[in-house]
């Protein structure tokens, strides 16, 4: 049997219903096969990050346990983006929806498509503020 791993999800939007894409995203990773949402951070708006111009995000950040590996759960984001019509064209562009993996247990992750913890964690303050968040509430 499988352990069950604490794991952190980041969601974001800037295109179309923001609210909506996050709030679809909460719901199928709560439905994903062996996993538990535990619990989802504030929703808060930040400005885009990069160099492409585009509209503010709103984000969030939700706390998981699950079975599933890296590689599954990656995959199972993906499948949620795309049925929000994610599209990956540019980087740092605009997006329906983009689900990040952040932390996955104490694991550390790397490959060409996956890196665990993500590489962009201590560069973004909302993330930070979010998972300690969830870690008062759900230590």
């Amino acid at each position: 049997m499988t352990t069950a791993e604490r794991v952190y999800v980041a969601l974001g939007s800037n295109l179309g219903d923001r609210a909506a894409h996050l709030a679809h995203a909460r719901k199928r990773i709560a439905a994903l096969p062996g996993t538990r949402l535990l619990a989802a951070s504030r929703v808060e708006e930040t400005a885009p990050i990069g160099p492409v111009a585009q509209g503010p995000y709103l984000n969030q950040m939700v706390l998981l346990e699950t079975t599933l590996g890296p590689d599954e759960l990656l995959e199972q984001c993906r499948s949620i983006e795309a049925e929000r019509g994610r599209q990956r064209r540019e980087r740092w562009g605009p997006r329906t929806l983009d689900l990040d993996i952040v932390r996955y247990g104490a694991r550390t992750v790397q490959e060409a498509h996956l890196t665990i913890p993500h590489p962009e964690l201590p560069n973004r303050d909302f993330w930070l503020r979010e998972i300690a968040e969830l870690e008062a509430s759900h230590g």
